[in-house]
């Protein structure tokens, strides 16, 4: 079974929105629907909504129809459930199109795929985990992880470490203690002090390594786009197949790479 990352549903502050005069519980309850889809194998009922959302089934219920008929939730097929709707496209679309790094990292991960004919990845950090932005595929991708907004840990992925890398050691552990440290493979390290160090050496090199850590058989390599602070914003990705590389091979070419992409990126 191919393993992909699940994550939480996006939840407010609630202790801050207490104390926020500007905050909408409408709209944060709207959000709590659409994230109930977070976990979904396939459509939902409305009292599966309800729960997922942590809403009792009348509020549910009124959302759900306003999202309706609004186009951002609609019937299945076999009119049994819910799904999200096409509508929800709009906003992942307006993100990528407006957000100016993607703008300017989608000319250089182009030439970068023509030269490292491998798969080539932008990612946006978010913090515990990175989202698939920009997917440039090889022949060896399954269905979930071609999707863009598919999203994987921070502390087991390259771009991941590549990302946590960047910030201040005190961050980085602080980010770690809230990251669910499971292992995928037989080789990936969750212990926190194992991966402070592969921070470490992904700060001197400029890029980080990960082999066989979240997928069997696949050898990556990350590189950070940082603000003007230094902050991370995204990653650049890059996958290769240990059926025709070794690690130091594929590590050898693409880090390189990787670097003057990144580099490239945030000069732009």
């Amino acid at each position: 079974m191919d393993k992909y990352f699940r994550v939480e549903a996006p939840q407010a502050a609630h202790n801050q929105a207490d104390d926020d005069r500007l905050f909408v519980r409408a709209a944060e309850r709207a959000m709590q629907v659409l994230g109930a889809f977070h976990h979904a194998t396939g459509p939902l009922t409305l009292s599966s909504i309800a729960e997922n959302a942590g809403l009792d089934r009348s509020a549910a219920q009124r959302l759900v129809h306003t999202l309706t008929k609004l186009g951002y939730i609609r019937r299945s097929a076999d009119d049994r459930g819910y799904l999200p709707g096409a509508r929800l496209l709009d906003h992942a679309h307006d993100l990528l199109r407006l957000d100016p790094v993607v703008q300017k990292a989608t000319p250089v991960l182009l030439e970068l795929r023509k030269s490292l004919r491998e798969r080539v990845d932008l990612s946006l950090y978010d913090e515990t985990r990175l989202i698939y932005a920009l997917r440039m595929q090889s022949k060896r991708e399954t269905f979930f992880a071609t999707l863009v907004g598919h999203s994987v840990p921070t502390y087991c992925t390259a771009g991941g470490r590549a990302a946590l890398s960047q910030l201040p050691e005190e961050k980085a552990r602080e980010i770690l203690t809230r990251a669910t440290l499971q292992p995928f493979t037989s080789n990936t390290k969750v212990d926190p002090e194992a991966i402070m160090a592969e921070l470490a050496i992904a700060r001197e090199n400029r890029y980080a390594v990960v082999c066989e850590e979240y997928a069997l058989g696949e050898v990556a390599v990350g590189a950070a786009i940082t603000d003007r602070d230094g902050a991370p914003l995204c990653v650049i990705h890059l996958a290769g197949s240990l059926s025709e590389y070794t690690p130091a091979e594929f590590v050898a070419r693409a880090a390189p790479l990787a670097i003057e992409a990144s580099r490239a990126i945030m000069a732009g």
